[in-house]
């Protein structure tokens, strides 16, 4: 129980105890945010309390209730969007009636992808069932599944789940409801327990500071986000990468790296940071090692579709460089309040972007190659996690798309990196918030929604935050001192065989002439 007394005990430094040997970083003592949310329970952690004897309570268990509670809420967030109503003809629907999805703000993808990828029906496989879009027009289009192959499956098998439920309720054996409405939950279920594993996987990471992991599970983007897609997918095996690395195990970190990019292609950017600081530190053959085997895994994983259902299993590729830039990129936002045509002026339907796609490349490419040479040259060699949150936001910044669930992407790397409290729950918070403006704006003017410039205002703060982040991560980088993972001689928990490794290559400013 917390005592009256709030000074750290004698048995750790100034800000941790000692457990098992361990110095644990106590939240209550360090972050502000920490102690005045702790006031409900007794306030911080006393000097004389006893830390890691409860018979079942723990940061990481404490961590996971909280993300289930976050969770829940997310659900209860997009229930409104699979609500349904008996029509005038007697027939139940969905009711998305008056903009519902804008007006409740409950919009996920998952369930007009039922639909819109032919899920509903029971002879259809990914990427070998296909449909036209628009038939009949100039602008007909054949059609695939237009997700990754493990995210195409994802869906399929969830699908597959829906019609034994629905057929087993019309036996009375199971509550029924619209097969669309128990494909989602379904697939929430799945989404949710992969974030549950991210959780699980910081706390791990966090050896010295697991309490870091709450931020993981409270973050509002999870709330508004976790059933948006099916992005959970890519960032638990993506977090899991990260942990298999931590321990050492380089080979599964590549086999997990690999099935998340087979789910999203991110995973295979921190893939990056892992080779310049293995250059750095000498240690090419752990890196060879994960890299080898993630291309190995993602190959398995498509080749029996690239082999055998090629078309289908090139629409993923084919619509992101078909695509435009969306609404919430950094190109809409300079297009929409300067009133410019874009690199390429106006596009017929279905024509690429060449000038935008190349641009977005270089950016991104000139941004890793200012994130390499910070790895090579920085006095101190910075942490795995510091590079792999500067890669993927540099990514998402410089990118023609920035989905809303993206950000999803940059939350356990943002803890790991920049585990700060206030500052990452603000970013949270504003990320968040975009969802809002958003909403109201696809519901248009017409319909009593927000004009364009009210989203796109709120997405450059979110830039703006993220940018911020970076600019604290790099201070970090170059001031390792004020880098609370450091505290106390710690090195980099997330680095495996880079841990206290000595550098090897090093870039080096020449010494001044005197």
């Amino acid at each position: 129980m917390p005592s009256d007394k709030h000074d750290p005990p004698s048995t750790g430094t100034p800000d941790t105890v000692s457990l098992d040997g361990t110095q644990r970083a106590i939240p209550t003592w360090t972050e502000p945010l920490a102690a005045t949310a702790s006031a409900p329970i007794g306030g911080p952690l006393g000097e004389h309390a006893t830390v890691g004897r409860h018979w079942f309570w723990s940061p990481l268990r404490v961590g996971l209730l909280l993300a289930v509670l976050t969770l829940t809420a997310g659900w209860f967030g997009k229930a409104a969007c699979i609500q349904q109503f008996v029509n005038d003809q007697g027939q139940t629907e969905l009711d998305w009636r008056s903009g519902r999805p804008y007006v409740a703000m409950c919009y996920s993808d998952v369930v007009p992808l039922y639909t819109a990828e032919r899920l509903d029906r029971g002879d259809t496989f990914p990427y070998a069932t296909s449909w036209v879009d628009n038939a009949g027009t100039d602008r007909a289009q054949v059609r695939f599944m237009e997700y990754p192959v493990l995210t195409g499956l994802f869906q399929w098998v969830n699908a597959k789940l829906t019609h034994a439920w629905t057929d087993v309720s019309a036996a009375g054996w199971l509550p029924g409801a619209l097969p669309v409405a128990v494909y989602f939950n379904i697939t929430a279920l799945f989404l949710a327990l992969a974030w549950l594993v991210t959780v699980w996987a910081v706390a791990r990471i966090s050896r010295r500071r697991p309490w870091d992991a709450v931020l993981v599970a409270i973050s509002p983007l999870v709330i508004v986000h976790a059933f948006t897609n099916f992005d959970t997918l890519a960032v638990a095996l993506a977090t899991a990468g990260l942990l298999a690395w931590s321990r050492r195990q380089p080979a599964l970190a590549g086999l997990l790296l690999g099935l998340g990019a087979a789910a999203k292609m991110y995973p295979l950017l921190l893939l990056g940071p892992l080779l310049v600081l293995c250059l750095r530190a000498g240690k090419l053959r752990a890196w060879t090692t994960a890299a080898g085997t993630a291309a190995g895994t993602w190959l398995a994983v498509n080749l029996p579709f690239l082999l055998f259902l090629r078309q289908g299993w090139a629409e993923f590729f084919r619509l992101n460089t078909e695509r435009g830039m969306d609404p919430d990129s950094i190109y809409n936002v300079i297009s929409h309040f300067t009133g410019w045509a874009g690199f390429d002026g106006p596009l017929a339907h279905g024509e690429t972007p060449t000038v935008l796609n190349s641009v977005s490349g270089a950016l991104f490419l000139l941004c890793c190659a200012g994130v390499a040479y910070l790895a090579l040259a920085a006095p101190t060699r910075p942490r795995l996690t510091q590079l792999c949150f500067l890669v993927v936001a540099t990514f998402l910044l410089t990118n023609k798309v920035w989905s809303p669930q993206y950000s999803l992407w940059l939350v356990p790397l943002a803890v790991l990196a920049l585990p700060r409290w206030r500052l990452l729950l603000g970013w949270m918070i504003i990320d968040a918030l975009v969802w809002a403006p958003r909403m109201f704006y696809y519901l248009g003017i017409d319909n009593k929604g927000l004009p364009e410039s009210w989203f796109l205002g709120t997405v450059v703060v979110r830039d703006l935050a993220v940018i911020a982040l970076c600019v604290l991560v790099v201070r970090e980088i170059y001031r390792p001192s004020e880098d609370l993972v450091r505290a106390d001689g710690v090195d980099d928990p997330a680095g495996g065989v880079l841990d206290k490794a000595p550098d090897v290559v090093v870039l080096r400013r020449p010494a001044p002439v005197s």
